[in-house]
């Protein structure tokens, strides 16, 4: 009987891979900032406007969010 189990990688990355991972956390982390002080505010909770509206509003908060 043949066996299909999942091959599983090892624990330590290549140096490319540690050198790609690095780069997308660098650039994953002000984004999730950004989205965690969204969620903050109150307005994109309660907002019952267009998408469109509330990306003019998002803007808005963030750059207030800057001015702190």
């Amino acid at each position: 009987m043949a066996d299909h189990r999942i091959q599983r990688r090892p624990l330590e990355l290549t140096p490319t891979e540690q050198t790609i991972t690095r780069a997308l956390a660098a650039t994953r982390a002000p984004v999730e900032r950004g989205i965690a002080r969204l969620k903050s505010w109150r307005i994109p909770r309660k907002s019952r406007c267009s998408p469109n509206r509330m990306t003019s509003i998002a803007k808005a908060i963030l750059t207030l969010e800057r001015q702190r």
